[in-house]
C-alpha cells in the first residue's frame, strides 16, 4: 500500500508522541518544578580535543551523554574548599582532600554506562579503588551499604559486597582526560553493571550504614534499588 504523505506525518507524530511519554515517565512523579526544569536536558555530545577516542580496538564515547539528567543541572564544585569524606560505620573517618584521593593507586578500566533513558556510553574510567578508601577508613561489623552524597544533594547507595565483588571505582578522569564538570567532577562512581542513576556524580561523601534498605533520590520514586542490567 503506498503511503500518502498526510499519512507519514500521522507516523511521525505518533513516534514523536512516544518518544515524549517515555522521557516523561522517568521524571513526571509530582518533584518540585526546581528539579523537574533542570532534568534531561540536550548536551552537546563531542570529544574533546585531548580526549582518546579509541581503546584496545574498542570505539570510545564521548566523556559526556546525549542528555544530562541530573536532579538540579551540572553542578560546578569549588575545589578550593573541597573534600570527600567517609563516614559512618568505620572505625576511623577521613576527610580527604582531592589531592589525598589521587594519591591512593590509579587504575583504569572500560566501562560501559547504561541510561534508564535508553542510551549507553562507553568510556575509558581512571580513578581509586573504592574498597582502598573503605578499607582506609577500617568498616564495622555493621557496615551494609555505602551511600554516596553528592554536591547536589542526590544520594543513592550500593552493598559493600557488590562494591568490593566489581571492585568499583571511584573515577576522576575519563578517556584519558579530567573528568568534566558534566560527568561529575571532581568524582564519578563507576558503578559497573547497574543502571545509571547508581553511578553517582559530583561525590562529595561516602556514608557507610547499616541500612541494608536505604533509598536514594531515585530509589524513593519508585526505581528499582537493585538497578541490576537485564544481561
Amino acid at each position: 500500500m503506498k503511503r500518502t504523505p498526510s499519512v507519514y506525518l500521522i507516523l511521525l507524530f505518533a513516534v514523536g508522541s512516544l518518544a515524549t511519554t517515555l522521557s516523561g515517565c522517568l521524571f513526571d512523579r509530582g518533584l518540585p518544578s526546581d528539579i523537574v526544569d533542570v532534568m534531561s536536558r540536550p548536551t552537546e555530545l563531542r570529544f574533546s580535543a585531548t580526549e582518546i577516542r579509541d581503546y584496545q580496538g574498542v570505539r570510545l564515547d564521548p566523556s559526556i551523554g546525549p542528555r544530562d539528567n541530573s536532579i538540579r543541572g551540572i553542578q560546578q564544585v569549588d575545589m578550593g574548599s573541597y573534600s570527600l569524606k567517609v563516614s559512618g560505620e568505620v572505625e576511623g573517618p577521613l576527610v580527604l582532600s582531592y589531592d589525598n584521593v589521587l594519591k591512593f593507586t590509579a587504575h583504569q578500566r572500560l566501562v560501559t554506562l547504561h541510561c534508564v533513558e535508553g542510551w549507553t556510553a562507553t568510556v575509558l574510567w581512571k580513578g581509586v579503588r573504592i574498597v582502598e578508601l573503605l578499607d582506609e577508613a577500617g568498616l564495622t561489623e555493621n557496615a551494609q551499604v555505602v551511600i554516596f552524597h553528592c554536591h547536589d544533594g542526590y544520594t543513592t547507595s550500593l552493598p559493600v559486597t557488590t562494591i568490593r565483588e566489581r571492585d568499583m571505582l571511584l573515577a576522576y578522569s575519563s578517556n584519558g582526560i579530567t573528568l568534566p564538570a558534566s560527568l561529575g567532577y571532581p568524582f564519578i562512581v563507576v558503578a559497573e553493571d547497574k543502571l545509571g542513576y547508581k553511578w553517582a556524580r559530583w561525590v562529595i561523601g561516602m556514608e557507610v550504614s547499616a541500612d541494608a534498605d536505604y533509598q536514594g533520590f531515585w530509589e524513593n520514586e519508585g526505581f528499582d534499588n537493585d538497578a541490576e542490567i537485564d544481561p
